[in-house]
């Protein structure tokens, strides 16, 4: 897998671009990142944009588990999925729905620009600004 962080103008979010099959190694890296941020402001946002998909280690999902239950999900702001895949779409708007204190939302590739205001702003929309 390809793990490639992306810059990101919002103080507590980490923003990465994947491809190919998520391995331990790039879960570790991307939790490290997300420990980092968590030091510094407690509650931390997530974008993730995925590109060719090819599933996930066990050993990474054991990484991620681990992550979980050392901080929990209530440490996640929000957190934006950028994908073209449908399936992928429709499991984080079921994910939104089970676990209701993390604000999560699925975008398409052509949405990249509204998955990061979301991040930056929510839905408020006083605080929003307009996105075409």
């Amino acid at each position: 897998m390809m793990l490639e962080f992306v810059e990101f103008d919002v103080a507590d979010a980490v923003a990465w671009r994947i491809s190919g099959k998520v391995t331990e190694e790039d879960m570790r890296i991307a939790l490290d990142a997300l420990r980092r941020k968590i030091e510094v402001h407690g509650k931390v946002s997530v974008y993730q944009e995925i590109e060719g998909f090819n599933g996930v280690e066990f050993d990474a999902i054991m990484e991620k588990m681990q992550f979980l239950s050392e901080f929990g999900v209530s440490l996640f702001k929000r957190i934006a999925v950028v994908t073209d895949k449908k399936w992928l779409q429709n499991v984080i708007s079921w994910e939104d729905k089970v676990f209701r204190d993390i604000d999560m939302r699925a975008f398409g590739t052509e949405e990249r620009d509204r998955a990061f205001n979301f991040l930056a702003y929510g839905d408020d929309p006083g605080s929003s600004p307009a996105v075409a």
